[in-house]
C-alpha cells in the first residue's frame, strides 16, 4: 500500500547544542498525573473487560476524569484530612452489547481504588476520598466503528514524536523515578513531585518540588535535614548521566523562619487545594518539553481502537525511536501524522518525518530507511493497540 510519507532534512541545531533548554516532569502523585493514570487505568479495564465478555473491545472514552481539591491540616508527626478528594470518573463507554449489560461504572470504581493504591502509599482511600462515577453511553455512530477490520479515524488530528531524549530529559524522568525509589528510605518523600529542569549552555539547574509526608518529619529542623540528604542523593545519582554541572535545589518557597514548609499528610497536593485534570501533564513520553514538538491531546482514557489523539501519539513517540535507534546517521527525529476523520487509521493523511543529520550522512538513503520503518509501523499499527492493552505504554 502506498502511504503518504513525506520524509525531508530539518536544518537546525540538535537541542543538545542549544544554549538553553526546559524540562519538566510531574510525578505519578501530581494531581494532573493521578488525574491522567485514574483515565487510562480506567480505559484498560474496560478493555480487558470487553475482551473477556466478547473478544473484542468496545467503544469508550475515559479521559474526562476530574479532581477537585481536599482541604487538611498536615502538622509535624501526624496531622489530617478534613475535607476527603473529590474524584469525578466521567466520559463514555458501552454499557450493553448483544442484550447484555456491562458494570461499567463498578469497573471503573475498582480500577480507580487499584491506580490510588499504586500511585499514592499514604492515603487512605476509605476515608480520603470521595469517588464518583457518571460515565455516560456513547453514540451508536461511533460503536459502529468497532466492527470494522480496519477502524476509521474518529477525529481529523495529529500525534508528535521525537527521539532521541536529551542528557537533560534523560535526567528530569530519572530524578523523578530516583525519588520513588529514594521513598524506600527517606518515607517523609511523597509521590506528589514535580522536576523542572533548565539547561544552560553546560550547567543543568533542577527545582524539585516534594509533597513531604507530615507523620514522618517530627520537627522542623528534622524537615531541613531531610531536604538535604534528598539534595545530596539526587546531585550524586543524576551524575553519571552527564559530565555537565548539576544543581539540585528542593521545596524553594519555604520559609524555615516562618514554619512555612511542603507538609502534606497524603504525600499529594490534591489535598489541600491543586485540583487535577486529564491532559494537563505529562505527554505520551513522560515529559513536558517546551522545545520540541508536543500535542495537546489529551492521550490517556482514550480509546486504543480509534481514536487518533491516542493511536498516533504513541505511534509518533515508538516510531521516532526506532527510526533513531537504527539510523545510525540521524542526530534526531521529529514525526508528526495526520488523520483525517473517516479515513482507515493505518493510512493518515500525512506521516511526516523530519530528520537532523549527521555531518556528511546520505540523505537519499536516510529517507529509504526512514520511509520503510514508518511504513512498516503503519502496516503493522495493531501492535500500538495490542501494547497498550497490556499496559506496556505509559501516557503520562
Amino acid at each position: 500500500m502506498k502511504r503518504n510519507i513525506k520524509v525531508e532534512r530539518l536544518n537546525q541545531r540538535p537541542i543538545e547544542l542549544q544554549e538553553i533548554e526546559l524540562v519538566e516532569r510531574k510525578g505519578i502523585g501530581h494531581p494532573d498525573s493521578v488525574a491522567d493514570g485514574l483515565a487510562e487505568s480506567i480505559s484498560r479495564a474496560l478493555c480487558q473487560e470487553y475482551l473477556k465478555r466478547f473478544g473484542a473491545v468496545l467503544h469508550h472514552n475515559t479521559d474526562k476524569t476530574q479532581i477537585v481539591a481536599g482541604r487538611s491540616n498536615p502538622s509535624f508527626g501526624g496531622g489530617e484530612v478534613i475535607c476527603p478528594i473529590y474524584i469525578l470518573l466521567t466520559g463514555r463507554a458501552t454499557r450493553i452489547f448483544k442484550g447484555e449489560e456491562i458494570p461499567v461504572d463498578t469497573i471503573a470504581i475498582r480500577a480507580a481504588r487499584r491506580l490510588l493504591e499504586e500511585s499514592l502509599s499514604n492515603l487512605d482511600i476509605n476515608h480520603h476520598t470521595i469517588i464518583d462515577a457518571k460515565i455516560g453511553m456513547g453514540s451508536s455512530d461511533l460503536r459502529d466503528v468497532f466492527g470494522r477490520k480496519v477502524p476509521s479515524a474518529n477525529d481529523t488530528s495529529f500525534g508528535v514524536g521525537y527521539a532521541p531524549l536529551s542528557e537533560t530529559e534523560q535526567i528530569v524522568y530519572n530524578t523523578e523515578r530516583e525519588l520513588l525509589k529514594l521513598k524506600k528510605k527517606i518515607p517523609a518523600i511523597g509521590e506528589d513531585t514535580k522536576v523542572m529542569g533548565m539547561r544552560e549552555r553546560d550547567s543543568i539547574n533542577l527545582t524539585i518540588a516534594c509533597a513531604m509526608i507530615d507523620k514522618y518529619v517530627s520537627s522542623i529542623e528534622d524537615y531541613v535535614q531531610l531536604k538535604e540528604d534528598i539534595v545530596q542523593h539526587i546531585a550524586e545519582y543524576t551524575s553519571q548521566f552527564t559530565s555537565r554541572k548539576i544543581k539540585a535545589q528542593i521545596n524553594v518557597a519555604d520559609d524555615i523562619e516562618k514554619g512555612s514548609v511542603y507538609l502534606t499528610v497524603t504525600g499529594t497536593s490534591a489535598e489541600m487545594g491543586d485540583d487535577g485534570a486529564v491532559g494537563r501533564g505529562n505527554r505520551t513520553n513522560g515529559l513536558i518539553t517546551p522545545g520540541r514538538p508536543m500535542s495537546l491531546e489529551a492521550t490517556s482514557g482514550k480509546n486504543p481502537i480509534n481514536h487518533v489523539g491516542k493511536i498516533y501519539n504513541l505511534l509518533a513517540m515508538v516510531a521516532s525511536k526506532k527510526i533513531a535507534e537504527e539510523i545510525d546517521s540521524i542526530e534526531e527525529v521529529y514525526i508528526r501524522i495526520l488523520s483525517q476523520i473517516g479515513r482507515p487509521i493505518d493510512e493518515p493523511h500525512m506521516a511526516g518525518i523530519q530528520v537532523v543529520l549527521k555531518e556528511g550522512a546520505d540523505m537519499v538513503k536516510v529517507q529509504t530507511e526512514a520511509e520503510e520503518l514508518m511504513n512498516d509501523w503503519l502496516e503493522n499499527i495493531s501492535q500500538i493497540q495490542e501494547m497498550i492493552f497490556r499496559g506496556e505504554l505509559n501516557t503520562y
